[in-house]
């Protein structure tokens, strides 16, 4: 009988500590994440190596499972428990990443603070000493009796406050500071960040405790260590804001127990960090009069509509290439709208600074911003200014035409509540919007007869 010559499967001998992607032969660069120097060798697996052990609670049919455990309580900051569905949820795991000086510390600690009323917080900071925390609490009102400070950059010490504390609210300020002797490499690093939250989650799934680990951001702006932290926590929380500006926005990336298209809008200020439930007069100036170059809108943040004020601002150039520069703004959906205004609606631009900015420091870079923004270039353009009590919402596209946008009823309603009257939509509104009147555009010429009547143009 002929030998059989069929080789077994090779089994992958090196695996990205990054992403945990996994390769026969050792590469200098991953290609599942692109990072160098992650991939590294790995042991054989063993294959029938491991037995059936004792389990830790028996398997019950899924309508006798107590949900109660895992009922959210409110955090005591209604911005935040909108961003989380309710609350923290015990035995959670909670990931806020952001820039530095940001406020993702100010925050947390308030956070506490209000835990720390009724039942026993506890806040480890490996970053300032215990004396810099408790000037920054005194200064922004976040003194709580049963809220324990420590600092810490052992994790074994950490536990041990733990074990003293029992508290129900962790915050570890921050995961890339502490370290444990089980793991190899320096503080930060992909090993020590991988552990140091392994042991964290491990706790708090078996004492229920809500965890929440404050990460690092990179300079491209995505979450430090490795990708896998990502996947082990429940919750991922972005904490975004303009250092210029006090408004502060908190946005969940990844939320096992709640929604992820829901922001939280704050307000940072020297006395601390507050909610706002109406953050849109944020996003305005405040006039009487109207100004050439400057439109309204209404963007969806999430489920939340927020009413945001575009400004553009067209100048003769004496340069061979104009400039073009953007605020808040997407730079390339925004030289998409100049393009298709030059093309479509005939107003050339093409020898002019154009300059376009949003108010407030909030960026927008929903499609359905391309009105307003080529409705403020029309109007700078013209020297015509839109009326006040105005509003735009629609997408634009290549050809020149209007396109719907999700929400317009809830936008236009939103609109109506802070006074505005008119509004440019896209045709096919449908139902009316009390308190409204809705015009109603087909494409990128009839805005511009609308703006800028033929002959009218103050730029040309």
């Amino acid at each position: 009988m002929a030998k059989s010559t069929a080789k077994s499967p090779q089994k992958p001998a090196y695996r990205c500590a990054e992403c945990g992607w996994t390769a026969l032969k050792w590469v200098g660069r991953c290609t599942e994440c692109q990072a160098w120097g992650t991939v590294t060798e790995i042991g054989a697996p063993k294959l029938g190596a491991v037995a059936a052990g004792p389990v830790s609670a028996p398997a019950r049919p899924i309508a006798e499972v107590d949900v109660e455990a895992a009922r959210a309580a409110p955090s005591g900051m209604e911005e935040l428990d909108r961003v989380l569905g309710g609350g923290l949820v015990p035995g959670a795991v909670l990931l806020m990443a952001g820039e530095p000086g940001i406020g993702k510390s100010t925050l947390l600690l308030e956070v506490a603070a209000l835990c720390g009323r009724d039942a026993p917080a506890l806040y480890v900071t490996g970053e300032e000493s215990a004396a810099q925390v408790r000037l920054r609490a005194e200064r922004v009102g976040a003194l709580a009796p049963r809220l324990y400070l420590a600092a810490e950059t052992e994790l074994s010490a950490l536990l041990g406050h733990v074990d003293d504390v029992k508290p129900q609210l962790l915050v570890v300020d921050s995961v890339q500071t502490i370290t444990t002797a089980e793991a190899d490499g320096a503080a930060g690093g992909v090993t020590q960040v991988r552990e140091v939250a392994g042991a964290l989650i491990r706790l708090a799934k078996e004492r229920g405790i809500t965890v929440v680990l404050v990460g690092h951001v990179t300079k491209e702006g995505s979450i430090a260590g490795p990708r896998t932290l990502e996947h082990l926590v429940d919750v991922v929380l972005q904490f975004e804001g303009d250092r210029h500006s006090r408004l502060r926005m908190v946005r969940a990336v990844k939320n096992r127990y709640g929604p992820t298209d829901e922001i939280g809008c704050f307000d940072l200020s020297d006395t601390g960090i507050v909610g706002l439930p109406d953050p849109s007069g944020l996003f305005l100036t405040r006039r009487e009069e109207p100004v050439p170059g400057t439109c309204v809108t209404v963007t969806l943040e999430g489920q939340r509509p927020l009413v945001a004020e575009v400004q553009a601002l067209a100048a003769a150039s004496n340069l061979g290439q104009p400039r073009r520069a953007t605020s808040g703004l997407d730079s390339a959906r925004a030289a998409m709208v100049i393009a298709v205004l030059e093309r479509r609606g005939g107003l050339f631009l093409g020898k002019h600074d154009v300059f376009t900015a949003t108010v407030g420091g909030v960026r927008l870079t929903e499609p359905s911003v391309d009105l307003a923004l080529m409705a403020a270039l029309i109007s700078a353009y013209a020297d015509r200014p839109v009326p006040v009590r105005m509003v735009a919402c629609g997408e634009v596209g290549l050809a020149g035409e209007i396109r719907q946008v999700t929400g317009v009823q809830r936008r236009l309603a939103e609109a109506a509540r802070l006074g505005f009257t008119d509004a440019l939509v896209p045709k096919g509104l449908g139902r009316a919007v009390p308190g409204i009147r809705a015009v109603e555009l087909d494409n990128v010429a009839e805005l511009r007869s609308l703006l800028a009547p033929s002959g009218r143009d103050g730029g040309s």
